[in-house]
């Protein structure tokens, strides 16, 4: 079992929900969009926005998320508007703060991402992979001591001729040493596989693990819970953003109406 694979482990992959569709310049990733808002704001020509847009980076290049991508296409957006527009657009100027607020949930996306990576992700595979790494061994130990017993006794009935009424006392002390390993093997692998909750399948008189469901421990749980609180805490922080947003943008509506 795997709960990280394939599905959750894409909080590791920054670009998980960036459009594949999208082609985005270097210059269009330079800079944050609050810094080309301030540039904007400073800017005093069309050559000056224009110039502002496509500066250079200042720092490593913006994330690839759906996010940003929407927060930059945005803020092109609402400087196309400005530029064609006399007066002040207020639809230029709702799609300005759009893309500042889509930039801040940007972020906040990247912090639940890092905090899954960090208290979800590298938890639950130390815990799984430890877990199935003992339940693995056990699993062989017992193959190992059922493959020793089938040996002895198959040596010790050759050497009785195929009479095993006829073994000697010594070699019925051998089979009975190796169907107590085997047993002791078994009983081992049961108290290792606890942890792993296993399935016990027996077929020929051969007993074969498999470890592969809900570990009995309280790791996993806390780590889901990390998980849990984690997307809770984006999704909050998402909602307080856009919720200063909307009622900037009815206002621009209304005065617009007006």
């Amino acid at each position: 079992m795997s709960l990280t694979n394939p599905y959750s482990s894409q909080y590791s992959n920054e670009a998980y929900d960036y459009p594949p569709n999208i082609r985005e310049s270097f210059n269009d990733l330079g800079r944050t969009i609050s810094e080309k808002v301030q540039l904007l704001s400073q800017a005093s020509s069309p050559a000056e926005a224009q110039a502002a847009l496509t500066a250079p980076p200042s720092a490593k290049p913006q994330p690839k998320t759906f996010n940003h991508a929407i927060a930059r296409a945005s803020l092109s957006g609402s400087q196309t508007l400005a530029q064609s527009s006399t007066g002040e657009d207020p639809l230029a100027t709702a799609l300005e703060k759009y893309a500042l607020a889509s930039e801040k949930v940007g972020e906040a996306r990247l912090s639940q991402d890092g905090q899954i990576q960090s208290r979800f992700l590298a938890g639950w595979n130390t815990t799984l992979n430890t877990n199935l790494m003992f339940a693995a061994k056990a699993r062989r130990n017992v193959e190992n001591a059922r493959l020793m017993l089938d040996s002895v006794k198959a040596s010790k009935k050759a050497a009785a001729r195929g009479d095993l009424d006829n073994l000697s006392e010594e070699a019925r002390q051998e089979i009975e040493q190796a169907e107590d390993e085997f047993v002791s093997q078994t009983e081992e692998a049961v108290s290792v596989m606890k942890n792993v909750s296993c399935r016990f399948f027996r077929c020929c008189g051969n007993v074969l693990l498999t470890a592969y469901q809900v570990l009995d421990t309280p790791e996993p749980l806390r780590n889901l819970a990390d998980l849990i609180a984690a997307q809770l805490e984006f999704h909050k922080r998402a909602y307080e953003i856009l919720s200063e947003l909307a009622p900037v943008v009815d206002g621009l509506q209304v005065e617009q109406e007006v």
